[in-house]
């Protein structure tokens, strides 16, 4: 989405930055990699693997069901790795296009390296919101959307409303925009999470919470990862 500018070159529809465009494969990437290279592993098995399982983290809950948590690193992995699971070619399209739309915005602002951290600190966030509204619950959880809900949350405090000399500030989370975007995205995640809305026929369920929780921490971090940044306004084209 064109909505910022350089002050030297305009910005093609949809031109991203290539870290963009390198997660934006990984995710399609992995998705093949389900589908083809694991065809013959059961599908189940693989997404309580590697998707996000809060009861895996429950210690009343594997007692009762007599399962072994694995080690530290079965346990911490899939924080990052439910992530890139995808339920379908329609959920992985929906969180493509808001990828590409939220994404740009954010990775010229911050530099690749500080995109991709703040990209997964968001994602890992939702996790965390995830487990904690949803203690014991064996249904998994997968996707990328809580992260980028968060890239969405830093996108919109990055957006002037009319092109501005220098590095533009960020919107304050209070300011009336903020606060009405908040609000609408609240009741979109909310709705969808009772619907299923833009999960496509194999996903049932929204984790709505997680979409909360990585929205969140993009609000509250982007300013903390904006005074680490290099201060330019944008890195250069196809960076």
């Amino acid at each position: 989405m064109a909505f910022l500018r350089e002050s030297n070159a305009n910005q093609p529809f949809l031109r991203a930055p290539a870290v963009v465009w390198w997660l934006l494969a990984m995710l399609v990437g992995a998705h093949l990699l389900r589908l083809f290279a694991f065809r013959n592993e059961s599908d189940a098995n693989f997404v309580v693997t590697y998707g996000f399982v809060p009861a895996r983290y429950s210690h009343l809950y594997l007692v009762s069901h007599g399962m072994n948590p694995g080690t530290l690193l079965d346990r911490a992995l899939p924080f990052i790795t439910y992530m890139f699971l995808h339920g379908g070619w329609t959920h992985l399209l929906v969180n493509s296009v808001w990828l590409l739309a939220f994404g740009p915005i954010v990775a010229r602002r911050f530099g690749w390296l500080l995109f991709v951290l703040f990209f997964l600190v968001c994602g890992v966030v939702a996790a965390a919101v995830q487990l904690a509204c949803n203690w014991g619950s064996a249904a998994p959880v997968i996707g990328a959307s809580g992260a980028i809900s968060g890239l969405m949350a830093a996108g919109f405090r990055m957006l002037p409303f009319a092109p501005q000399p220098g590095r533009p500030p960020l919107a304050s989370i209070l300011s009336a925009r903020m606060l009405l975007w908040t609000g609408l995205w609240v009741f979109v995640s909310v709705v969808a999470g009772v619907t299923g809305l833009g999960t496509g026929g194999e996903v049932q369920l929204v984790a709505w919470q997680a979409h909360l929780g990585g929205y969140a921490a993009g609000l509250l971090l982007a300013g903390p990862f904006d005074a680490l940044a290099k201060p330019k306004m944008y890195s250069a084209p196809g960076a």
